[in-house]
C-alpha cells in the first residue's frame, strides 16, 4: 500500500510525509530506509510514526498549508474528518476507503473456478483488505454445490506463526478485529445462518487469531448483510434471478470492488456495467496490478492509485499561451 502512494509521488518529482499504521509502522520504515539506501536523498522519503496522538498528527497534516496533498486509505468515517480538515487549505486529495464487495456466481458459471476465486477474494490476508469479497451471493441452482466445494477448501487452511512450514493464514490485526468478527457470526447465528466450517477463537494460538468461517443460509437482515466484516468469515447468499442480485449488490453506500463468475458473454457486459463499484473481477477473484487504476465510488471515496490516473493525482494542469512571438495563428 506505502509503495502504492510514495511510488507514484517520487514519479512526479514530490516529497513525502507518511504517517505510518500504527499498529504495523515497521513495514514503512523499513521501505523508507530501504530507499536511503538506494541513494533517495534525506527528507525525501519521510515517515512518522503514531499511535495514541494519530488524530493530532493527522490535523498537523491536513491544515499544514506546505502540503498539497493527501492521499488516504481507511474507513469512510476517518476520510470524511480528513476531508473537512483539507478544506481550509483546499487540498487535493485522493480518499481510498472502506468496501463491501459483492462476489456473485451465476447457474453458468464454472463453479470450480468460482471456487478459487472466492477462496483467493475472501480469505487473502485473512479477509484484512477492502477489497476482500464480503458478500458472496450464489444462484441457487448451483448453491449446494458451491457451498460444499467452498467449505472443503476452507476446511483445508491451516492457521498459525506465519513463519511455521505449512501455514495458511495468521492473526487478525488487533482485539478489535475479532471482536467485529466475533459479532458478525453470533448476529447470523441468531438470525437462522449455519456455520459449517470454523466460527470460533484459536487461544492456543494467541487472542488475535480466529478460525476462517463458513457460513451458509444468510439472509439480508443479517449484520454481514450492510457491514464490512474485514476478518476471516464468509457468509453465502442465495438469490434466483439476475436482476435480484445486481439490486442486492447495489444495496450499500459503498462501491470500491466487486466480483461474478459467468460464462454468459452477453452477462458479464450487463453486469459489469450495472455494477456500482470502481473495479470488477471477471471470472477472477485477484484485480489489483500496478498497470490498472485501483479505487472506488460512492462513499468508497475518489481518485486512483495505479496506472497512468495514478500518476495524475499527483500533477496540476497549467496551460501556457504565448503571445507577441510573430504572426498569430489565425487573422
Amino acid at each position: 500500500m506505502i509503495t502504492r502512494k510514495i511510488g507514484p509521488a517520487l514519479a512526479t518529482g514530490c516529497t513525502v510525509v507518511c504517517k505510518a499504521p500504527g499498529e504495523t509502522p515497521f513495514t514503512s520504515l523499513a521501505i523508507a530506509e530501504l530507499g536511503h539506501r538506494a541513494g533517495i536523498p534525506k527528507g525525501v522519503v519521510n515517515i512518522v510514526t503514531a499511535l495514541d496522538n494519530t488524530p493530532e498528527v493527522g490535523e498537523a497534516l491536513t491544515a499544514n498549508p506546505t502540503v498539497k496533498k493527501i492521499s488516504f486509505t481507511g474507513s469512510t468515517n476517518v476520510g470524511k474528518l480528513l476531508m473537512r480538515q483539507c478544506a481550509g487549505t483546499l487540498k487535493k486529495m485522493s480518499m481510498e476507503l472502506g468496501g463491501n464487495a459483492p462476489f456473485i456466481v451465476f447457474d453458468d458459471a464454472d463453479v470450480d473456478a468460482a471456487v478459487a476465486g472466492a477462496v483467493a477474494s475472501k480469505f487473502r490476508s485473512s479477509g484484512q483488505t477492502c477489497v476482500c469479497a464480503n458478500r458472496i451471493y450464489v444462484q441457487s441452482g448451483v448453491y449446494d454445490e458451491f457451498a460444499d466445494k467452498f467449505a472443503a477448501k476452507v476446511r483445508e487452511f491451516k492457521v498459525g506463526n506465519g513463519f511455521d512450514d505449512g501455514t495458511t493464514h495468521g492473526p487478525l490485526i488487533h482485539d478489535r478485529a475479532v471482536d467485529k468478527v466475533e459479532a458478525h457470526i453470533r448476529d447470523a447465528e441468531r438470525k437462522g445462518g449455519k456455520v459449517v466450517v470454523g466460527g470460533g477463537k484459536i487461544a492456543r494460538l494467541g487472542a488475535n487469531f480466529y478460525e476462517p468461517t463458513v457460513i451458509t443460509g444468510m439472509t439480508g437482515d443479517m449484520a454481514m448483510a450492510s457491514e464490512e466484516t474485514f476478518g476471516p468469515v464468509a457468509g453465502l447468499f442465495s438469490f434466483d434471478t439476475e436482476d435480484e442480485v445486481v439490486k442486492l449488490a447495489n444495496a450499500t453506500n459503498v462501491g470500491l470492488a466487486g466480483y461474478f463468475f459467468s460464462r454468459d458473454i452477453q452477462r458479464v457486459h450487463r453486469i459489469a456495467e450495472h455494477l456500482e463499484v470502481g473495479m470488477v473481477g471477471v471470472n477472477t477473484g485477484l484485480i489489483s496490478d500496478p498497470a490498472s487504476p485501483f479505487g472506488g465510488v460512492k462513499e468508497s471515496g475518489f481518485g486512483r492509485e495505479g496506472s497512468l490516473y495514478g500518476i495524475s493525482e499527483y500533477q496540476v494542469t497549467k496551460m501556457v499561451t504565448y503571445g507577441g512571438m510573430g504572426q498569430p495563428l489565425q487573422k
